[in-house]
């Protein structure tokens, strides 16, 4: 039987970063290997932060990247193979075959326990993977399960194998609270969702418990484990923990998250990039593509060279189109008023305050 590997990703974002630092240094019996998805692509800032957490976690990351053998890069073989077509919201194959595939690749058929990123402030799953022998842990959450296996577990069909199981777990003062929501059945006056909140709330740990439990009669990942740390962590993390991490720790938070001035008009600006992903990610706001056009524009020119045959990175516009000046001037301005009227949230980073859905992108880039 193949030992229980527990892996964590880098993709060179805020969040990942900062599970890599929380998870090595709250929990370090846990024997993690660090990868991360190169696609050719990242902006240098993404680099140097893999280069701060390999000396601040004493550990080499290991680079994956997707068609290992061939002389180009990663995101360019593939976009020959595609005859060109870009990729985007609606056609991910960046996604599948420069992240996903070298990470499934990476672990084979070990039993795998993968650590993500997904904070306590964000209503989205993330990646979870079809293959039975990868397990997903999300530390940052309430709920550090996934789906699939909350909803195997609180199923109709299990009630009464899990209340049995439950009556060797000590909910506390909310014991017959909790009893009563593991014996009712989901329904659409009951919801999934309502009957985990309910236990969630009833006792974190005592729920984490039950669910290690009854993971040992499945063929998860975690059910090859004795025993697992993170069942007594109820923390819940936000993006300002996310930050405090990143700073207090040394490592620091990606240059690309910093603000930096501009004037429009006789108005004052500040811009910044809100994620991490490819320097021609087509999630980016507009905004941030006159960001890289004004303070990288060497990656901007390459960015446009992609845009050819009818295939462009924005849906109803292209590159060449957005750097007009009189465009320039209308995105910064619009913007501006954009950030009027979020003023009032006070952050050090425009990243608290941008308009900007993180449930959007692809978790497998962005976490």
């Amino acid at each position: 039987m193949s030992k229980t590997r527990h892996v964590l990703g880098i993709s060179g974002g805020k969040d990942s970063a900062a599970l890599a630092i929380y998870v090595k240094t709250k929990y370090p019996s846990i024997d993690l290997e660090f990868y991360s998805c190169d696609t050719g692509k990242e902006l240098e800032e993404t680099y140097q932060l893999i280069r701060n957490l390999e000396v601040y976690l004493g550990v080499k990351i290991n680079l994956l990247q997707g068609a290992e053998k061939s002389s180009e890069d990663p995101f360019d073989h593939f976009l020959k193979m595609y005859g060109g077509f870009l990729p985007s919201s609606n056609a991910r194959w960046c996604t599948k075959k420069l992240k996903l595939a070298p990470f499934e690749d990476y672990v084979g058929d070990d039993p795998v326990v993968s650590y993500v990123g997904i904070r306590g402030d964000e209503e989205r799953e993330g990646y979870i993977s079809t293959k039975k022998n990868i397990q997903s842990i999300f530390p940052f959450r309430k709920n550090i399960w996934s789906k699939d296996v909350v909803k195997k577990m609180l199923s109709n069909q299990n009630i009464e194998q899990v209340v049995s199981m439950s009556k060797n777990i000590d909910f506390g003062q909310n014991q017959e609270k909790a009893f009563q929501a593991l014996s009712q059945n989901v329904s659409p006056q009951f919801t999934l969702d309502q009957k985990l909140n309910v236990l969630l709330d009833s006792n974190i740990k005592a729920f984490n418990h039950l669910v290690f439990d009854f993971l040992k009669t499945t063929d998860y990942p975690l059910a090859k484990e004795e025993m697992f740390p993170l069942l007594d962590n109820d923390e819940v993390l936000v993006k300002a923990d996310i930050f405090k991490i990143l700073e207090e720790s040394g490592v620091g938070v990606p240059a690309y998250y910093n603000k930096i001035e501009f004037d429009v008009n006789g108005k004052k600006g500040e811009y910044a990039r809100s994620r991490s992903g490819c320097f021609f990610c087509f999630f980016q706001q507009k905004i941030e593509w006159v960001w890289l056009y004004e303070q990288h524009p060497e990656l901007y020119k390459k960015a446009m060279e992609y845009e050819k045959d009818g295939y462009t990175w924005g849906q109803n516009e292209s590159l060449e189109e957005l750097i007009q000046p009189e465009r320039i001037e209308k995105i910064k301005e619009e913007y501006i008023k954009r950030m009027e009227r979020k003023s009032k949230v006070k952050s050090p980073y425009l990243v608290d305050i941008l308009d900007d859905d993180e449930s959007e992108g692809c978790a497998a880039c962005f976490i």
